[in-house]
C-alpha cells in the first residue's frame, strides 16, 4: 500500500515542526513518494526545507506567495504520480509508524477515505463536532482529481468541500483516532488576537463553501433517506429558494 503513496505536507510558518513531521514521514515511509508544499512561508521553514532536503529524498516546491491551504493541496494532489494521496499537516508533534497504517489500510474494502483525528486536542474526541474536518486523510488520487479545480480557491473551505463531496456521491468514510498525534491550538501557535481573527476568517471560508455547495448537502441528505430522500431533496430545494427570495427581499428594502 505504501509504495502506491504520495504524501503531501503543505507548510506556512511551520518552523517549529516542519523538520520532525517530514523527517518522520520519510523514515516511517521509504517506499512512499513524499512532496512537500511551502506556501509562502515567511519564517526559517524554507531554510529548513532546503537545508533538510540534501539530505532526505523528498519533492520540495516552494510558492514565492501564501496562497492558501487548498491551492497548497491541489498543487500536492498534480504533482503527485502515485495512486493515493495521504495529506498530513505540517505542525503535529508525536507522529508514529502505526498512524500511517492507520490511515491506509481500511482504503478499499472499509473506506474511500479515512479521517485520522490526533487524540491530544483541546476536545476529546468522543464529542469533538470537527472532527471530520482533520488534515490527517487518505484517499485515491482518481477520487480528487474532478474536484480540484472546485477546491483550489477555497482555502480553508477544503476539508469541508471534500467531505460533502464524498458524502453526496456514496462513498465510504471511515474514522480513526491517531493515539498520541498532538495537534496545537492556533493559541498555541500565536497571540490571542491573532488566533481569534484566523478563526474568525476560517469560520468564514467554511461556512461560504457550505453556503456554494448547498447542492451537495441535499444530495447528502437524500441518500441517508433511501427511498424518501428524493422528496426530501426537493422540499429541501424549495425551502432553498424561499429563503433565498426573503433575502433579496430585505435586501432591497433596506437598500
Amino acid at each position: 500500500m505504501k509504495e502506491k503513496t504520495s504524501i503531501v505536507i503543505c507548510a506556512y510558518n511551520e518552523e517549529p515542526t516542519i523538520e520532525d513531521v517530514v523527517s518522520k514521514c520519510r523514515e516511517y515511509n521509504p517506499e512512499s513518494e513524499l512532496i512537500v508544499v511551502d506556501d509562502g512561508s515567511q519564517d526559517k521553514t524554507e531554510e529548513i526545507l532546503r537545508s533538510l532536503n540534501k539530505k532526505m529524498d523528498f519533492r520540495y516546491i516552494r510558492l514565492d506567495e501564501n496562497q492558501g491551504k487548498s491551492n497548497a493541496m491541489v498543487l500536492g494532489v498534480q504533482k503527485a504520480e502515485r495512486d493515493i494521496i495521504l495529506f498530513f499537516d505540517a505542525d503535529v508533534s508525536g507522529i508514529k509508524k502505526e498512524h500511517f497504517d492507520q490511515l491506509l489500510s481500511p482504503l478499499g474494502d472499509e473506506a474511500d477515505m479515512v479521517l485520522g483525528s490526533p487524540s491530544e486536542t483541546l476536545i476529546d474526541y468522543r464529542v469533538n463536532p470537527f472532527k471530520s474536518l482533520t488534515g490527517e486523510r487518505a484517499m485515491y488520487k482518481k477520487d480528487l482529481e474532478p474536484i480540484l479545480v472546485n477546491i483550489q480557491d477555497i482555502r480553508f473551505g477544503v476539508e469541508t468541500y471534500i467531505n460533502l463531496y464524498f458524502q453526496a456521491h456514496g462513498k465510504k468514510i471511515k474514522y480513526t483516532l491517531l493515539d498520541g498525534l498532538t495537534h496545537p491550538t492556533k493559541y498555541d501557535k500565536t497571540s490571542a488576537d491573532k488566533a481569534t481573527r484566523e478563526f474568525i476568517n476560517e469560520g468564514k471560508e467554511i461556512a461560504v463553501t457550505l453556503l456554494k455547495n448547498y447542492d451537495l448537502i441535499t444530495q447528502r441528505i437524500s441518500n441517508s433517506f433511501g427511498e424518501q430522500g428524493d422528496s426530501i431533496k426537493d422540499s429541501l430545494k424549495k425551502l432553498q429558494k424561499d429563503l433565498n427570495e426573503k433575502i433579496q427581499v430585505l435586501l432591497r428594502n433596506n437598500g
